[in-house]
């Protein structure tokens, strides 16, 4: 009976040793992987949330900007790594609903092999010009872009981007000709408007300063609604009613994690979005401001705009091979 007894004690030791070896998530530091050089908005939204992520769980947070491929690069990274939330995607709209219809060949289905963890932040662009165009408004830069010969440049964060598509949209409301000069991220894109390069681009929240500093004339805002860190610059739906353009960012992980890792990070990230100190330094910036969704209102978001890009690149004809 004694050896039978501690025969049993031997059992249910070992089987108590995995689960005890197994240390709670996260026990280890965190990658977020940014699909944009350093500087834009999901950058900055990357390094608020991991430096504030990184106190409130215990571990690192480290943030790798992996640009190229309009974003594929890192989603492809995040897609088929480990899914056990170690590995995130800070990415905006333009990649996982915008990237599947211009891309012929994609190594990753955005809708399948990459999960939403949580929504993070949303903004809108500011159509922007460099000083020496001779415009203000939008409309005087519209007859002056429809004189124009040869037709003025505008940059965009590259090819397939929610940059171009914007611009293109302007272009099929406005009747105008602009040349397309894409660029591996937004940042850089507004490096080449401030010097001259091009003539115009859609700068994001990111931008706010060069517009405040003078390097950028901002003459509307993409968006529904006026942006409340311009709030005297009209939308583009002012003058071309129905015209509307707004962004979101969110954390995604690799389809298969687990559904209480997601949720953990989920209520953390989402709790640092109420803290007045994070909201400052997301919108330090510009006019980014928090998006906090339920796991459903995220997820129709994010097929909502699939299907609405998906409808526009169908029409103006973009594809990428």
């Amino acid at each position: 009976m004694k050896l039978l007894r501690c025969a049993v004690l031997v059992l249910v030791a070992l089987a108590a040793a995995p689960a005890a070896a197994q240390a709670p998530f996260p026990n280890r530091p965190i990658r977020i992987v940014v699909p944009i050089p350093p500087g834009g908005a999901p950058d900055i939204a990357a390094r608020v949330i991991g430096h504030f992520l990184s106190e409130s769980i215990g571990q690192p947070v480290v943030i790798e900007n992996r640009s190229g491929a309009n974003g594929n690069i890192a989603m492809d990274a995040v897609a088929h790594a480990e899914p056990d939330g170690y590995t995130l995607l800070l990415g905006a709209d333009s990649n996982i609903t915008i990237n599947a219809h211009v891309y012929s060949k994609l190594g990753f289905d955005t809708l399948k092999d990459l999960v939403p963890v949580a929504s993070v932040a949303t903004n809108q662009f500011m159509m922007a010009i460099n000083p020496k165009v001779p415009a203000t408004t939008l409309k005087e830069f519209i007859d002056y872009a429809r004189k124009a010969d040869p037709p003025l440049a505008y940059a965009s964060g590259g090819n397939g981007s929610q940059h171009q598509l914007a611009m293109e949209m302007l272009k099929q409301r406005a009747g105008i000709k602009l040349l397309h000069v894409p660029y591996r991220g937004g940042a850089p894109s507004t490096t080449a408007t401030i010097a001259g390069d091009t003539q115009v681009l859609f700068a994001g929240a990111s931008n706010a300063p060069n517009i405040q500093a003078g390097q950028l004339r901002a003459l509307a805002a993409s968006g529904k609604n006026r942006s409340k860190r311009f709030p005297d610059l009209p939308t583009i739906g002012e003058l071309y009613p129905g015209y509307e353009v707004d962004i979101w960012l969110g954390l995604f992980a690799p389809a298969g994690t687990p559904e209480p890792i997601l949720s953990k990070l989920r209520m953390q990230v989402h709790a640092l979005l109420e803290r007045a100190d994070v909201l400052e330094k997301i919108n330090v910036s510009g006019s980014m401001e928090p998006l906090v969704l339920s796991p459903a209102e995220f997820s129709a978001l994010i097929r909502k705009d699939y299907e609405k890009y998906g409808k526009l690149v169908k029409e103006i004809g973009i594809k990428i091979d």
